[in-house]
């Protein structure tokens, strides 16, 4: 689907946001963001170049006029149109693909990780590289590979299943090489992992630089995920060597990178990147927008907001609300938020879990909400259980209508709290239900919390500071794209003839 609108601002930078199943078909905490990003900037042009899951999700916010045009990718819906390559270029690919795989396999074969990634943009521009993938030839070369001496994954003895297996979810993957990539402006990254390969093929190709921003790590993210994965290892070595190779590929090519949080930046350095281009930028709220929630429920009440998915760990929230139940009969645990398509299984389980301790009465899973603050409003002391998170939205917007929060250590949750929230270790209910508890004891501590709470956003981490930033930071790239080369001066003692070379 390719949505075009008719708007243009000569002379403003032009930016291509790169997103992955969150703006502007889906909502949640980056889509968000970029909502915000986006109609605070008037006077910048947007694209979107958003991967998607089938292609056929609809476009679930109003587009303000300078979102010049959206192309989505889906990586799950009909394979790209294309044809199988014959002769020369078959081997050519074939080649290219085992440097690809051997990189992602042996660790003395990483560098040959970048340029194998550019031959196969190149052939997925061509439309060779889906059909390719899905041809006889690529599972031959993995099989070759897996198989080699000395290769770890060898041991366990791969099978052809787990090769259909890793060569199919390596093409979904690889699909968004073969979208158009940008040719001008700049290109934002607002995720890592496939989102950028459009901005990489653009920076090889194009030149244009390459912002990225992470919310959360999303190599840490696929580890999580990959945990529980119903893959034999010879399949995650694959895959996770990808995302990893990915990545550190990310770090190396921005031109910068902007994590929201500092914990986030130790992923990132770990991963390679230059600590120079690296400039946290923190997640901001609109103080007004949020104003002080009011009264408390009559009912002790703990309220979460989000989207309904393991990563948000709703199972421990369950379990410490069981607990906290125990000493309070009379508690309440109101959930708000949409179950993404896919995640219905997790919601059952939740429900399921809820019911299995007893407390189906007591535990409402609410839905959407029209409007958020109704969410915070809605408790005593509002939760987050996540076992991963960038710098969470709802924790900032519940801080700004003065809600007291118990949340978990995980990402930049403790840069954003500081001491005006309790912050609990992640998968433990205990400790959760604790915090709960001591705070629904407190109604002056409850109170304090709240007032410090709104006043740290208010100095701290405002929306206007985050637009104002990325404004900056389109216009630095922008410009410095344009700029022509420096001229290096020699000093005068080396200097020959001229007195200076062209850089």
């Amino acid at each position: 689907m390719h949505v075009q609108s008719s708007g243009r601002h000569p002379g403003a930078p032009r930016v291509t946001l790169l997103t992955e199943g969150t703006y502007p078909h889906s909502h949640g905490g980056v889509s968000v963001w970029c909502d915000q990003l986006v109609t605070g900037m008037p006077d910048i042009g947007f694209d979107v170049i958003a991967v998607t899951g089938t292609g056929r999700e609809q476009i679930v916010w109003d587009l303000p006029g300078h979102v010049l045009g959206v192309r989505s990718v889906p990586m799950w819906g009909d394979a790209p149109p294309g044809r199988p390559p014959r002769g020369r270029a078959r081997r050519q690919l074939a080649d290219a693909y085992e440097r690809f795989l051997t990189a992602l396999l042996d660790p003395g074969a990483e560098d040959g990780f970048p340029p194998a990634l550019y031959a196969l943009a190149r052939a997925a521009a061509d439309g060779l590289l889906s059909p390719f993938l899905r041809d006889d030839t690529a599972l031959t070369v993995l099989t070759d590979v897996w198989r080699r001496p000395g290769r770890a994954v060898r041991e366990a003895a791969p099978t052809l299943h787990d090769a259909l297996t890793a060569t199919g979810l390596l093409e979904h993957a690889l699909r968004p090489l073969a979208a158009p990539p940008p040719e001008h402006g700049v290109a934002h990254a607002v995720s890592g992992g496939v989102a950028v390969l459009p901005g990489l093929v653009a920076l090889e190709r194009h030149g244009v630089p390459l912002l990225l921003t992470e919310h959360g790590v999303y190599l840490r993210e696929r580890y999580l995920g990959y945990r529980t994965a119903p893959y034999r290892w010879p399949v995650k070595a694959v895959i996770l060597g990808f995302f990893r190779l990915l990545a550190e590929e990310s770090y190396r090519r921005a031109a910068l990178i902007t994590p929201g949080n500092r914990y986030n930046r130790l992923w990132e350095e770990q991963g390679g990147a230059d600590p120079a281009s690296i400039r946290t930028v923190y997640n901001g709220v609109d103080p007004a927008a949020f104003p002080p929630a009011g009264p408390e429920p009559e009912t002790p009440t703990l309220s979460w907001a989000g989207r309904v998915d393991p990563i948000k760990d709703l199972e421990t929230l369950i379990r410490s609300f069981a607990l906290v139940r125990d000493r309070l009969p009379a508690a309440r645990l109101r959930l708000f938020g949409g179950t993404p398509r896919g995640g219905e299984a997790y919601r059952e389980r939740c429900e399921a879990l809820a019911a299995e301790l007893g407390h189906a009465d007591a535990v409402t899973f609410e839905g959407r909400v029209e409007d958020i603050k109704d969410a915070y409003a809605a408790g005593t002391v509002v939760m987050l259980s996540s076992i991963s998170e960038g710098f969470p939205f709802t924790l900032i917007e519940a801080m700004s209508c003065g809600r007291a929060t118990v949340s978990t250590d995980v990402g930049g949750v403790r840069e954003a709290v500081g001491d005006t929230g309790l912050v609990v270790p992640p998968r433990d209910p205990e400790a959760m239900a604790g915090a709960a508890l001591r705070l629904l004891g407190d109604p002056a501590r409850r109170r304090a919390m709240g007032e410090a709470a709104r006043l740290r956003v208010i100095e701290q981490f405002t929306l206007r500071q985050t637009i104002d930033t990325f404004r900056g930071i389109y216009h630095d790239l922008a410009a410095a794209r344009q700029r022509p080369p420096a001229r290096i001066l020699l000093p005068a003692a080396a200097a020959t003839g001229t007195g200076s070379l062209a850089g």
